[in-house]
């Protein structure tokens, strides 16, 4: 026995896309920036140090006198020798008036003035450092320093966005059938 049959056959439906893809650029230019920073203010002082050295009496030692302090030593030195000289012609007057008692007084004044006392021979040093008078005023630096501040202009920038959306188109590549058939 023939049973009717139905066929159905069918086709699918084919959907094709075209994608286009969306695009995008960013770019961040970098802020726009000027520093400067203004010199310091430098204000600075001094006072000089000072050294005194007086080497008066060293020069003294070396028999390198001033003219006022030579003077005053010749004067000095020669009033000392008048009077030793006047006491030693009154000593001699005194003896020349005794010379009744006898001795010859004349050549024993004769024999005192022409001996002479030997020389002493020596080495002397001379300049002794603990005469010399120094004083000594260290020197001073006064540094007085005023910072300035940096002067920072800093400008931001925006960034720079460039969009291409993207665009899906649907296209049917293939439309669906359907077919029914009897078959006997």
């Amino acid at each position: 026995m023939n049973i009717p049959q139905l066929q159905v056959q069918t086709t699918s439906a084919r959907l094709g896309l075209q994608i286009d893809k969306p695009i995008q650029e960013i770019e961040q230019p970098k802020a726009t920036l000027r520093i400067e920073q203004p010199a310091a203010i430098l204000e600075m002082s001094t006072t000089p140090s000072e050294l005194t050295l007086d080497t008066t009496e060293n020069r003294a030692a070396l028999d390198l006198m001033s003219m006022f302090r030579r003077g005053d030593e010749v004067a000095q030195y020669s009033q000392q020798k008048v009077q030793e000289g006047i006491a030693r012609r009154a000593q001699e007057g005194m003896q020349l008036a005794k010379i009744e008692s006898g001795g010859n007084p004349l050549a024993d004044i004769v024999k005192q003035n022409s001996e002479k006392p030997m020389a002493d021979l020596g080495i002397r040093f001379v300049g002794n450092p603990l005469q010399l008078k120094r004083s000594f005023t260290p020197g001073r630096v006064d540094i007085h320093v005023t910072p300035q501040k940096p002067i920072i202009d800093a400008q931001v920038n925006k960034p720079i966005h460039n969009y291409t959306p993207g665009n899906v188109t649907a296209k049917l590549e293939q439309y669906p059938t359907i077919e029914i058939d009897w078959k006997v």
